[in-house]
């Protein structure tokens, strides 16, 4: 097992200042040091799969301050999250970002909070969107975090309600992902709120990924019935995705050595903090399919596409693609390394591009000209 380090003496994350090299942490049990490269556990047993070569093919908008969350309408503008100055913005490719306004939006930039990771962060489309007009976002208020809906018109977001309330919210470590399955639910990820006893308690929302419908409810089906806990034991995950099988991926930062790629079941205990990375099945924990050292990764936001489940890096500055097999995921292979900075989130786009998210301007990163961006790549096997 993988020993932990305490809590007030290290940690990874979109709260840690960039380590001065790309090495493996050290661990504080007495196993060898990690190689600094991603891996696959042991006996995963899946193919070789082609690599692929991703291109650039345009900046849709420029010039964001701290952007978080990422999504698109179906007529293909995206939605985008400011995190520290509480704003939706529309963007189309070609046009200027066009800020949200309306009573919803007034009320995100008045009665948002937070420092440091808290904020405006997670947004989501209703899969129903043709009818109902609604979106999801995902903001830390006055009593913690939470998620509300309103409806869209154009550029306009109506009256604001909430359908879920108190998780655990911190200047670290809350999450912040919404994502509909493809069973329509919504599913919503919880940090553990820099508190880890959060993550093991099943009556907390935080350290957790919940389940709910489009007003909150508790589907039934749910692991315990009545509560909206669908997996437990995570220390902060922010990126969430399905397979075309239905499996459920999710993207999770490590403390000091393992960021993690998981694949998630119903009722599936992931761990935090009892263990970091592998070694926790002895226990009953469910082991990642994929880790890294945390100075390669810091995995925020997550897309799934018909061959590979893709990672945005914040601290290793790079877009992880794991090419999907019938038992797990391939060897993971690196792109966009060091090219465009931190990579908070990426999205599969209705064209079948991915469309990424830069993360230059949340003060740990270093901007560049044009910073923040949103990006469209064009995905191609490799030749």
């Amino acid at each position: 097992m993988v020993a932990v380090c305490a809590l007030a003496a290290c940690s990874n994350d979109d709260d840690a200042a960039p380590a001065a090299t790309s090495t493996a942490a050290t661990s504080t049990s007495a196993e060898p040091e990690p190689e600094p490269s991603a891996s696959a556990p042991a006996g995963s047993d899946v193919p070789a799969v082609p690599e692929v070569t991703v291109t650039v093919t345009g900046a849709v908008a420029t010039g964001l301050a701290a952007p978080w969350g990422l999504a698109q309408l179906p007529d293909g503008a995206w939605l985008v999250t400011q995190r520290d100055d509480h704003a939706v913005l529309i963007v189309r490719p070609g046009g200027a970002p066009t800020p949200v306004s309306g009573t919803g939006a007034d009320d995100l930039r008045d009665r948002t909070v937070g420092d440091g990771e808290a904020g405006l962060l997670g947004v989501a489309v209703s899969p129903t969107f043709a009818e109902d007009h609604l979106v999801f976002v995902y903001r830390t208020g006055e009593s913690g975090n939470e998620v509300l809906r309103g409806e869209l018109d154009g550029a306009r977001l109506g009256p604001l309600t909430t359908i879920v309330s108190d998780i655990p919210a911190a200047g670290n470590h809350n999450g912040g992902q919404l994502a509909f399955g493809p069973d329509g639910y919504l599913y919503i990820s919880t940090g553990d709120a820099g508190d880890s006893r959060h993550a093991q308690d099943p009556d907390s929302l935080a350290g957790k990924i919940l389940r709910v419908t489009a007003d909150g409810k508790v589907p039934a089906g749910n692991p315990v019935p009545g509560s909206p806990v669908w997996s437990l034991g995570h220390r902060n995950v922010q990126g969430l995705g399905w397979s075309a099988d239905g499996r459920m991926f999710a993207s999770e930062f490590g403390q000091d050595t393992f960021d993690e790629l998981n694949l998630i079941v119903a009722g599936g205990n992931y761990g935090w903090p009892d263990v970091e990375g592998t070694g926790g099945e002895a226990d009953g924990f469910i082991d990642p399919l994929v880790t890294w050292p945390t100075s390669d990764a810091s995995p925020s936001g997550l897309a799934v596409t018909d061959e590979g489940v893709y990672l945005a890096g914040l601290r290793g500055e790079r877009l992880w693609r794991l090419p999907l097999a019938d038992r797990g995921v391939g060897e993971p292979q690196e792109l966009l390394a060091g090219e465009y900075g931190r990579l908070r989130a990426v999205v599969a786009s209705q064209d079948g591009s991915l469309a990424v998210l830069t993360n230059n301007t949340d003060g740990r990163g270093t901007p560049r000209e044009g910073d923040d961006q949103l990006l469209l790549l064009a995905v191609a096997p490799a030749s």
